[in-house]
């Protein structure tokens, strides 16, 4: 099984499973305040891939489904780009 520290939740901004946990337990916050308190889901891809992990981690550290009252301020990129653009590979 993979260690909580290796285990990287959202990759634009490098944050890992156990300092979302961490911060959640520590501070018992909303989704909106973990992404803030974390940067998670604040990189290139606006929270495309790890905005309901995210969400998971709130459930699992609070017991409490996120409410949404305060939306996460999901912004798509102005256009998608692969990976491989990104990093330069793509000639």
């Amino acid at each position: 099984m993979m260690d909580a520290h290796q285990l990287i939740v959202c990759r634009c901004e490098e944050v890992s499973l156990a300092e979302l946990l961490e911060t959640a337990e520590a501070y018992q916050c909303s989704a909106r305040e973990l992404k803030l308190r974390t940067r998670a889901g604040m990189g290139c891809c606006g929270g495309r891939t790890c905005r309901m992990l995210v969400d998971q981690v709130i459930e699992q550290a609070t017991g409490h489904s996120p409410s949404h009252t305060i939306p996460l301020g999901y912004q798509p990129p102005v256009r998608p780009i692969s990976f491989q653009t990104l990093g330069g590979r793509n000639r």
